[in-house]
């Protein structure tokens, strides 16, 4: 009989808690949340003011919450193991609850890294759960499901099916609409720079000109240009000032949440979702050179606090491995600046620095090591000494200008030693004050000022988390859900808004202003962050919000006019098959799937027009109407001129057969294609089902005399029988 059980939310944290204790302990996950808001109904009573949750168990989770409470009542003591945050804390709430325990009776235990030393610690060190934190939590899934469930059937009325709504998601999605509203707005300014070369091989760039200073836009036509150019060419010059400063360039800080996320999206091409799920199992456990463990702390965290035993052993790490040159006297301390920063963790930082990158190579998958190797690097280069630079400007001056030559290099690589990324020295020749110098080519050269870049995932996750808005928890899954709604896709790594993005948030500019506001959305993670300290009542915050937000989803249903334009075009769509419809877009005229957000196929109406179609001699069998001739992504076909009545449509040409018969019923074998591609069948189909999807041959099978197909298997030719799949190589 087990004395101990220990509940976790993941079966991976299980598996490695488990390693580290002996046969007195039981270990075993919720696997997330086994306790939520239903799924098919609002899940929230509203009375007198007061918000009451209607939590249920899933079926998903009824299997595991049965084996808790088995084994619960074998148990002396229960420990509450989740995570230390919000959601770990009402995890932990939930799991209490759902086996009938008291939440404030169980001794809960919390660790920032899965070692086998942070386990026993925390078993020594046990508290009760934080029904402040629960309560924080709380209010946000009552606030998401209260806009979620009375926003997103509004907008899916009022635009267009499966649209959806949210606090951090719809301010998140304004920020990438405005920004593509600058860069269309944007009108390009003409700008010019006069470059010179000096001596053949320092290049130099006109920052003065006649006693006045130049700026980016100063120079704007190419006549002025060439006036100044005219002007300075037959003009003698000389070095007339020579600066040499020494510039420190301070270590990094170790990661926290959005910064791992930027770092990683910049650096590997990691999307923030792949991070945190790449993350999450290297804090869970993984195989190390000592059994398995956990090899980072925390991953979801907003602090850059380090435990002193851990800058300890990063400083002892950097004295034997580079030396007491590269070790500063003092460690380094650093402090978030990130809007609400809370939670009391640590920043990120691999838990054995023993398990190098190197060692870590034989344990870890491709991308695993690629991140735990930044991990890695970033911590132990925080606690390093600075870099040193030594910036060269050289001012050379004529009788009329002035120009200036920049270089750097590098006197002390410090912490870029450890990053392996050491920057290049730009080096400028010796020269003296007042020494005469060879212009040797100068040229006007024309500009023009460019509008801003798109948001990346790296940049927009920046932005939020100046602005305050959501949390570490909230970044990766606010912009995936972004790009599950077709709200943004991905192009060159940039976010870009599409169609239905910019009709969502005209919307809710003009009738919820406040949701896309993210001052407002900043000032509620406020005023949650205050109900986890226990300064604010969890119920009025959630007051305080409904009552003005049902006013104007009721005013919206009576104020919002219909935009659900659309017209079938009598074509199906090239990826799902659904039926492809015109709609209006708020840049003319434009063609989609009707299964949209599900499908996103589009098309662009050239000229708003639209050509006349083709009436053919052929007669629907069907029902007797003419077959015209449609454009479809594999050329031209026949599509009954009823549609949408009779959607029967067939090959403009006749498909090939193929010499060889069927081997079912001996009739014609045909070509033939579907929305998956091209493939093979029986012209006697629906009375004959064969179907392959590789041309078959003549060749029989060896195994069971079917015919064989030919197909390209792991690079090679070879023949396929199509019943039984033995293989064959040509």
């Amino acid at each position: 009989m087990s004395k101990n059980l220990i509940i976790v939310e993941s079966p991976a944290k299980a598996r490695t808690i488990k390693n580290f204790l002996g046969k007195d302990y039981e270990v075993i996950a919720s696997k997330g949340h086994i306790r939520d808001l239903p799924k098919s109904s609002f899940g929230i009573k509203i009375e007198d003011g007061k918000f009451i949750p209607k939590y249920v168990v899933d079926k998903d989770h009824s299997k595991v919450v049965k084996e808790i409470k088995d084994l619960a009542k074998k148990s002396d003591t229960i420990y509450i193991a989740t995570d230390e945050d919000r959601e770990g804390e009402a995890i932990g709430y939930h799991i209490a609850k759902a086996i009938k325990k008291d939440p404030q009776k169980l001794p809960r235990i919390v660790f920032h890294e899965i070692t086998k030393s942070a386990i026993k610690n925390a078993l020594k060190n046990p508290r009760v759960i934080d029904i402040n934190r629960v309560n924080a939590q709380q209010a946000r899934r009552l606030l998401d499901r209260i806009v979620g469930y009375k926003l997103s059937p509004l907008l899916s009325s009022k635009i267009q099916r499966g649209l959806s709504a949210g606090r951090v998601q719809s301010a998140a999605l304004k920020l990438v609409v405005d920004r593509e509203r600058e860069i269309k707005a944007f009108v390009p300014k003409e700008y010019w720079s006069i470059d010179a070369v000096f001596n053949e091989n320092i290049e130099a760039s006109l920052t003065e000109f006649q006693g006045k200073k130049l700026e980016k836009l100063s120079i704007k036509s190419k006549k002025e240009a060439k006036s100044i150019v005219d002007t300075l060419k037959p003009e003698e010059f000389k070095v007339s000032k020579i600066e040499k400063k020494k510039r420190v360039t301070k270590a990094p800080a170790p990661f926290m949440t959005s910064t791992l996320q930027q770092t990683a999206s910049s650096k590997l091409g990691f999307s923030p979702k792949k991070t945190m799920m790449i993350a999450q199992k290297l804090y869970e456990g993984v195989q190390t050179d000592r059994g398995i463990a956990g090899v980072i702390t925390y991953m979801r965290t907003d602090s850059l606090n380090i435990a002193k035993e851990a800058i300890e052993t990063a400083r002892e790490k950097i004295k034997s491995s580079f030396g007491d040159d590269y070790l500063p006297k003092k460690p380094k301390v650093y402090t978030t600046k990130s809007k609400g920063a809370q939670e009391a963790h640590e920043a990120i930082r691999p838990t054995m620095l023993d398990f190098t990158p190197q060692v870590a190579a034989n344990y870890l998958s491709k991308d695993e090591l690629k991140l735990y190797t930044l991990i890695y690097n970033r911590f132990l280069a925080s606690q390093a000494k600075d870099a040193i630079f030594e910036t060269q400007n050289i001012y050379i001056s004529s009788k009329d200008g002035v120009f200036k030559a920049s270089g750097k290099r590098m006197v002390f690589d410090g912490f870029y030693k450890i990053l392996q990324e050491v920057p290049e020295d730009k080096l400028l020749p010796e020269l003296k004050e007042q020494e005469p110098i060879k212009l040797s080519k100068i040229e006007a050269n024309q500009h023009f000022t460019e509008p801003p870049s798109r948001y990346s995932e790296a940049s927009l996750i920046k932005k939020l988390e100046s602005l305050g808005i959501g949390r570490p928890s909230t970044y990766a899954p606010t912009i995936a859900i972004l790009q599950a709604r077709g709200y943004v896709e991905i192009e060159k790594r940039q976010l870009k808004p599409t169609e239905i993005a910019f009709k969502v948030i005209e919307v809710l500019e003009k009738h919820f202003p406040n949701i896309v506001d993210s001052s407002f959305t900043a000032k509620m993670e406020e005023d949650l962050d205050e109900v986890a300290e226990n300064r604010k009542d969890w119920q009025q915050v959630l007051l305080d919000f409904y009552k003005p937000f049902i006013e104007q989803v009721e005013r919206g249903k009576k104020e919002i006019k219909s935009q659900k334009v659309a017209i079938p075009i009598g074509r199906t769509c090239p990826e799902c098959g659904a039926e492809l419809v015109k709609r209006k877009g708020r840049f003319g005229e434009f063609i989609a799937c009707s299964a949209f957000p599900k499908c996103k196929y589009t098309e662009q109406i050239e000229n708003g027009s639209k050509k006349e179609e083709e009436i053919t001699d052929e007669v629907c069998e069907k029902c007797g109407s003419p077959m015209v001739v449609k454009n479809g992504p594999r050329g031209k076909f026949l599509a009954c001129s009823a549609y949408p009545k009779c959607k029967n449509t067939k090959p403009l040409t006749k498909p090939k057969i193929l010499e060889i018969k069927c081997p079912e019923c001996g009739g014609n074998i045909v070509e033939r294609f579907s929305k998956r591609g091209k493939f093979y069948g029986c012209s006697n189909y629906p009375e004959c089902k064969f179907i392959s999807k590789y041309e078959p041959t003549s060749k029989k099978c060896s195994e069971c005399g079917y015919i064989m197909a030919k197909r390209e298997y792991r690079k090679k030719e070879v023949y396929e029988c199509i019943k039984c799949k033995h293989r064959e190589e040509i």
